[in-house]
């Protein structure tokens, strides 16, 4: 429903909507602003505690914003913090805007230090008026997503859990691993804490459900069926081995059992052994009571945390001078399942301020992952607030709710000591990289620390599909906004050196920010590499100011007491033998991870672009499919895969494909291996990172 959005702008640099008059004195307080449900959404800078909300008190504390805030109405709302040259480092919401805007400029002892830097950095100040605090809370997840201001707390953990995924309306149900949750009447069940966890899992589910484990969505009709038929690890439904009552049966039972309803599920699985044992089908009998064993030795093996058997979430964070740590328990019907935890880096703020913006970033998008209850240490800001949205949607009432003794307190405690623990255990990582990265100055004579480095890396096969990666690790660690990938255009043959070349070229020309922060330069290859960039860093004046090196894989004459793996070859510039680390296996290991992430990066877009050729080439051999209906059959379905399994009234459908195509193409498409994998589409985006 639009609502209408009230607002003033305040400074010199208006950048948010259209400058509308305000009314001192409003008269509609259902005027407001509401923007669309986000993950992303805190509070997390507290205004000192204001004892007063006089414009002439705010006034008179001399910053050059305190003046303004005597025209923010008393009213719900959002509002900013600007930068001079107009970024947004900060939005918060609030039930008063008045009283909340007052409050950043009252000075004392209680003023949090990013309070005093965010007002030292501020060059202005602006807000939207709202109807309510809920549409309060939606507009404030909207701007952060969208400006990423630097005061926010941000996670910066952007892993979708696994979930198991099963749609009921298929006539032959399968088990789904997905990381995104879709409103698509499709049951989810997780999230897992691990992938690890998840296929511990689904090791079990196949051992006692015996689902189709094909990787095709539609049931694909086979004359016999698959080796897994053979092994006893599924039903043979692709075959007519199966009723489809009897795998319906099969799928109620695997649903039973991710429910938790393991009493349930038991008790049908004793009712049927024991079914056909009187009927003298020992055979099937023994089946059942198999499955039965296999379902009591998984219960034995589990810790039951609570009689209530609900879906929880238990919220623990620590904070200290060095920062802020986050972990959630994961209680499932009654059992742990595992734990996450989220480091919240420099943000400060009171634990229930933190929290409740932890919350609306963890739980903003993935409405199937919402446990029924939520409990926190303390009571949180704007709870009720919360509990209304995380309701809206689940679908049905979420508690929030902090507990004070019993079971449940011991599990807050626990996941407290968690948190402790996962903050104390990242300090200490973080001083080892840093003492690595100085021990690597003094080992290969850096002018400077080597806080930024940069390794490239080139992936092709004969010369096709050829691509580069960039990739930089900021103070030990992955940065990956700063990840670049390229498309080789200037070589056609198998010239690792000069398309290294090319993309460093590139690279300087187009993103002149990025390079000049580096402070070293990684080459993955050996004097080849190491030469021809060298000779062009001479040619761009580039050798003084940015330290280069290379990194080869060891051979097997390089080897020595120390074995395989401590033998990696550094060269570097004007030094004609390779260095050798073998006596400072952290380093080098340090170095190895540099390089095997441009690797991982290279080779992950080349499969890319090689697979997108591959959908290409089939397409192109089936006869009467030319560039136009190649080009208009996959904008239609979108990928090869969906065209594989689209049905011949689908595949009419589409615009300029005739009715004898269309047969002779459902037909083959039919024949090819229904379990072969699928093809990716050529959908770079999935990368997830700047394509060049």
């Amino acid at each position: 429903m639009p609502l209408k959005a009230r607002r003033q702008t305040l400074g010199r640099n208006p950048r948010f909507l259209h400058s509308l008059p305000v009314d001192p004195k409003p008269r509609n307080r259902k005027q407001g602003a509401m923007s669309a449900i986000s993950k992303e959404s805190p509070d997390s800078i507290p205004p000192p505690v204001a004892a007063s909300d006089s414009p002439d008190a705010a006034a008179s504390r001399g910053h050059p914003l305190s003046a303004k805030t005597a025209l923010f109405p008393h009213l719900p709302g959002v509002y900013l913090f600007r930068a001079p040259d107009g970024t947004v480092l900060y939005v918060g919401k609030a039930r008063d805007l008045r009283k909340r805007a007052v409050s950043y400029f009252r000075s004392g002892p209680s003023s949090a230090v990013k309070t005093r830097i965010l007002l030292e950095k501020a060059a202005d100040i602006e807000y939207v008026v709202t109807s309510s605090e809920k549409e309060a809370l939606l507009l404030e997840a909207s701007l952060i997503k969208k400006h990423r201001p630097r005061y926010n707390v941000l996670l910066r953990d952007d892993k979708n859990y696994p979930v198991l995924r099963i749609d009921p309306r298929d006539p032959y149900p399968r088990i789904d691993v997905v990381r995104r949750l879709q409103k698509d009447g499709a049951l989810y069940f997780g999230p897992f804490p691990s992938s690890g966890s998840m296929r511990e899992t689904l090791k079990v589910i196949n051992q006692v459900f015996p689902l189709r484990l094909c990787k095709s969505r539609r049931l694909m009709p086979r004359e016999r069926p698959c080796l897994n038929y053979s092994l006893g690890r599924c039903l043979g439904a692709c075959a007519g081995k199966v009723s489809r009552e009897d795998y319906r049966k099969m799928v109620d039972e695997v649903i039973l059992f991710l429910q938790g309803k393991t009493d349930t599920l038991q008790q049908e699985l004793l009712r049927r052994m024991e079914e056909a044992a009187e009927t003298l089908d020992f055979e099937r009998a023994a089946f059942y009571r198999d499955r039965l064993s296999i379902v009591a030795s998984m219960l034995e093996r589990q810790t039951i945390v609570s009689d209530r058997f609900l879906n929880q979430d238990f919220l623990g964070i620590h904070q200290d001078a060095g920062g802020s740590h986050v972990v959630v328990l994961f209680v499932r019907h009654g059992t742990m399942t595992g734990q996450r935890d989220f480091d919240l880096k420099e943000a400060q703020g009171e634990p229930e301020e933190l929290l409740a913006a932890f919350i609306q970033q963890y739980y903003g998008e993935e409405s199937a992952g919402i446990p029924d209850e939520i409990l926190a240490p303390t009571a949180l800001d704007g709870q009720e607030v919360l509990e209304e949205w995380l309701s809206g949607l689940k679908g049905k009432h979420v508690r929030i709710w902090p507990a004070k003794r019993g079971d449940r307190k011991h599990l807050l405690d626990l996941a407290a000591r968690n948190a402790s623990e996962r903050h104390t255990s990242r300090l200490r990582w973080q001083q080892r990289d840093k003492s690595l990265i100085e021990n690597l100055q003094r080992l290969l004579r850096l002018p400077r620390l080597p806080r930024r480095m940069a390794c490239v890396d080139i992936s092709n096969i004969q010369g096709q599909h050829a691509v580069g990666a960039v990739v930089v690790f900021e103070d030990g660690q992955p940065h990956k906004d700063s990840y670049r990938l390229y498309r080789i255009e200037g070589k056609s043959e198998p010239d690792d050196p000069a398309m290294m070349a090319e993309v460093l070229q590139r690279l300087w020309d187009g993103e002149p920010d990025l390079t000049a922060g580096l402070d070293l330069l990684v080459l993955d290859g050996g004097k080849g590499q190491l030469s021809r960039i060298h000779q062009l860093m001479r040619e761009r004046g580039l050798t003084e100011s940015l330290p280069l090196i290379s990194l080869a894989k060891e051979q097997e004459k390089d080897r020595g007491e120390k074995g395989r793996g401590f033998y990696e070859k550094i060269y570097l510039p004007g030094r004609k033998n390779p260095l050798f680390l073998s006596h400072f296996p952290d380093i080098l290991h340090l170095l190895m991870r540099l390089r095997d992430e441009a690797h991982r990066f290279a080779v992950s877009y080349y499969q890319l672009r090689h697979r997108a050729d591959l959908i290409t080439s089939v397409l192109d051999t089936m006869p009467g499919v030319g560039e136009k209906r190649r080009q208009a059959l996959l904008q239609h379905f979108g990928s090869f895969k969906r065209l594989q399994q689209a049905s011949l009234e689908e595949i009419l459908a589409v615009p300029g494909i005739p009715e004898k195509l269309a047969e002779n193409l459902h037909k083959t498409l039919q024949q090819m291996t229904p379990n072969r994998p699928d093809p990716v589409e050529p959908d770079e985006s999935a990368l997830n990172h700047k394509i060049v």
